[in-house]
């Protein structure tokens, strides 16, 4: 019988946001295909140092004991050869990766749909944007964010901004257009509509509904985190909507404007994901940080 992923959750992630390639991507980035494609063949036998996603990526592979729940495939634009310095190093760092595609310089987000993609990380904002057009769950790894040193071994703690990340980006488009007033009072008008769906509602779905199989013995949970800048009354839509998606998260946080990362900082995720990138700035310094581009704020 052949292997599906129809039942998994799956993530897509470039080589370079599953490892520290920020050295050989500054070859990259000059142009010059042939000399990174050297660089990366005179270190085939070193394993790469774990990059930004590293850490969620082992937890989520964690999930795996005993049932196999979630499938990671490395999507990248290296070189076939590349590849395999990627694979070493999942195999140095005990990461079970078994699956690949490498585009030697091409965008590889057409490869999501078959591979039934309910995320995509890269640090390709080209290839993130690409991946949100065409309808996949995708966000931007901010290289430089911090690697939390989780005190939550056996729990995959994810936190998500609202407008334009879990939701679309209405709400938000009447707060850029008319100010705070009327984005308040659009939003107590229509409370008890669901907001549409955003760009990363397929991810909450399949870690909702790991949430709702995962045995109590599990070595591994999940816990997810609502983390907005809405405030009461605005909230009362983003929590009718989460209940007519019959989603549940674990813990919702209406900062009304406040800075995000101290509240992050006590939350503790081993991944956050905005479409703002002054909260992703923000957001870095704590914990590893994934900027969403898409609604109207990068629309440029």
């Amino acid at each position: 019988m052949a292997f599906s992923l129809d039942d998994k959750l799956v993530v897509a992630i470039s080589s370079r946001a599953l490892f520290d390639f920020e050295e050989e991507n500054r070859v990259y980035e000059k142009g010059d295909l042939r000399a990174y494609e050297a660089l990366q063949r005179e270190r085939l036998n070193v394993p790469a140092k774990p990059g930004v996603a590293f850490p969620l990526i082992r937890k989520l592979l964690a999930l795996n004991a005993g049932t196999h729940r979630v499938e990671v495939v490395i999507l990248s634009r290296s070189d076939p050869i590349s590849g395999l310095r990627a694979f070493s190093s999942c195999r140095e760092h005990g990461l079970a990766i078994e699956r690949g595609v490498f585009t030697r310089g091409r965008a590889p987000f057409e490869y999501l749909k078959p591979l039934n993609a309910s995320l995509f990380l890269s640090a390709n904002q080209d290839d993130v944007r690409d991946a949100l057009t065409a309808g996949f769950p995708a966000a931007r790894v901010l290289p430089e964010s911090a690697k939390m040193a989780s005190k939550y071994p056996d729990e995959i703690r994810i936190a998500f901004d609202g407008d334009a990340v879990l939701f679309s980006d209405e709400a938000e488009r009447v707060f850029q257009k008319d100010g705070l007033s009327a984005f308040v009072g659009h939003e107590i008008d229509n409370k008890h509509l669901p907001l549409a769906d955003g760009p990363l509602k397929p991810l909450l779905q399949a870690l909702h509904r790991l949430q709702t199989l995962a045995d109590e013995a599990a070595p591994m949970h999940i816990r997810t985190a609502l983390v907005t800048a809405r405030s009461a009354p605005a909230h009362e839509r983003a929590i009718r909507t989460l209940m007519a998606w019959n989603i549940e998260i674990d813990e919702a946080m209406f900062l009304g404007g406040l800075d995000k990362s101290a509240f992050l900082r006590e939350f503790e995720p081993d991944f956050f994901f905005d479409d703002q990138i002054r909260h992703c700035e923000s957001a870095r310094v704590v914990t590893a940080t994934g900027h969403v581009v898409s609604g109207i704020v990068n629309a440029s």
